[in-house]
């Protein structure tokens, strides 16, 4: 099993001054390591298509209206899973979690990953993000701690990626801000691209 993570909205709580109301994590899921290489080549494939630089990097928030559904319409018949969690900061009563954003974010990735039902399981797990090496050892040993157990193990391994240099993890990102945007309904677009996926998605839950 193969799950790629990215991020959309900001771990910010300055609601007041510019940060985003939602954070959304999403996952998404290869039960085939095939498939997930076949999706691989389709996305290098549209950035053919599309004349695009090999090393370019489709990004939600970066892209047209027209890049965004020629992306999701060329990627959604392939078989793969997405699961996101929403989460409305506001709620956030935690003072460490609100003040603290590297507890933040690995909180809400732990939480996305560890209450799956059992969908994920001794998963080879990769995530955009860089930071300095500190946050990234602490963090991945967080994330082990936390999702394996004697009785139950999610995570087989884990490893923080440059998303440039990954196509799955651009998917995860352009993901992710499809479901964002469905939250943003200020935006004419709103209801557009998660209709397009609307067959991938297993899971959308709200943090409660």
């Amino acid at each position: 099993m193969l799950v790629f993570i990215d991020d959309s909205g900001d771990p910010g709580f300055k609601l007041d001054k510019g940060s985003t109301k939602f954070f959304i994590i999403s996952l998404v899921i290869f039960d085939d390591d095939l498939e997930a290489e076949k999706t691989a080549v389709a996305i290098k494939d549209l950035k053919r298509e599309l004349k695009f630089h090999d090393k370019s990097e489709f990004k939600f928030y970066k892209s047209s209206k027209d890049v965004r559904q020629k992306f999701l319409n060329k990627v959604c018949g392939f078989q793969f899973r997405v699961r996101s969690l929403v989460v409305d900061k506001s709620i956030i009563r935690s003072k460490e979690l609100r003040s603290n954003k590297n507890s933040f974010y690995g909180y809400v990735i732990k939480t996305a990953l560890k209450y799956s039902d059992g969908k994920i399981k001794n998963a080879k797990i990769k995530i955009d993000g860089s930071g300095d090496r500190v946050f990234r050892k602490s963090f991945l040993s967080y994330l082990r701690r936390q999702l394996n157990s004697v009785d139950l193990k999610i995570m087989d391994n884990c490893k923080l990626v440059d998303s440039q240099q990954n196509v799955l993890i651009q998917l995860a990102d352009m993901i992710a801000g499809s479901v964002h945007r469905s939250y943003n309904t200020e935006k004419d677009d709103h209801k557009i691209y998660k209709a397009i996926i609307k067959k991938r998605i297993e899971n959308e839950w709200r943090f409660r």
